[in-house]
């Protein structure tokens, strides 16, 4: 027996710029070989790249294995009928995952999604990562658009808060929850700080990564990825 609530699993939403998100999912699938153990992100455009995967392995009868990031991809791939394992019986042979913001050095800020503590775990065990953006994620410099998310324990909140200050950063937010009372809860159990910054030098993902508490931040500064946009 098959539970139907995860065979039918789709996206929530309206999804933005969706062609040229799909186009990028096309180009993820193309990348696909038998035996191949991919890491997948979250959010729209990996959603997207997994529901084409899904359509490759059926039309190619493939073998392949998916390491995921957060309940959905997991959803996601159980809908596309992937196997999934985990960063402790495989290792990634390569991953792909989107990004709120690229800048000219293909430094990101992710964490939109409040999955980037396994998602920098999985980037960080594949020796080959893809970033799929849209044109409209592209800046001049980190923190044009978007807050820097910062993950961390519940019981950290006032250390944590204190230090990001100290840090810089100008304003903080703790991120809130759409459908249930009270703060988001990461894939990990955590709380989420939205924090702005001036300015995003080099050593700022480390720097917040140093505070006690602290589990993650959506910086992903001098990660060797390649970036792949459409549209």
């Amino acid at each position: 027996m098959n539970w139907e609530t995860a065979e039918k699993f789709d996206w929530s939403g309206p999804i933005s710029n969706r062609p040229a998100k799909e186009e990028l999912g096309r180009q993820i699938a193309a990348k696909v070989e038998d035996g191949d153990v991919i890491g997948a992100g979250s959010g729209s455009t990996s959603y997207l790249a997994i529901r084409a995967i899904g359509e490759r392995i059926k039309r190619e009868k493939l073998h392949i294995s998916v390491i995921c990031t957060s309940h959905e991809a997991t959803m996601a791939c159980t809908a596309a009928g992937i196997p999934v394992t985990t960063l402790l019986r495989s290792c990634p042979d390569w991953c792909f995952d989107g990004a709120d913001e690229v800048d000219p050095n293909r430094s990101l800020i992710k964490g939109r999604g409040g999955a980037m503590f396994l998602e920098k775990l999985v980037m960080r065990s594949a020796p080959q990562s893809f970033i799929l953006v849209d044109s409209s994620k592209l800046v001049d410099k980190l923190g044009e658009k978007f807050a820097v998310p910062v993950e961390f324990l519940p019981e950290s909140l006032h250390i944590v808060e204190r230090e990001l200050i100290a840090l810089g950063a100008t304003e903080l937010s703790l991120r809130l929850a759409v459908g249930k009372d009270g703060p988001i809860v990461t894939q990990s159990g955590n709380f989420i700080f939205d924090a702005r910054f001036k300015e995003i030098g080099k050593s700022m993902e480390r720097d917040i990564k140093s505070i006690t508490g602290v589990m993650e931040s959506g910086l992903f500064i001098g990660h060797p990825v390649e970036v792949l946009v459409a549209g």
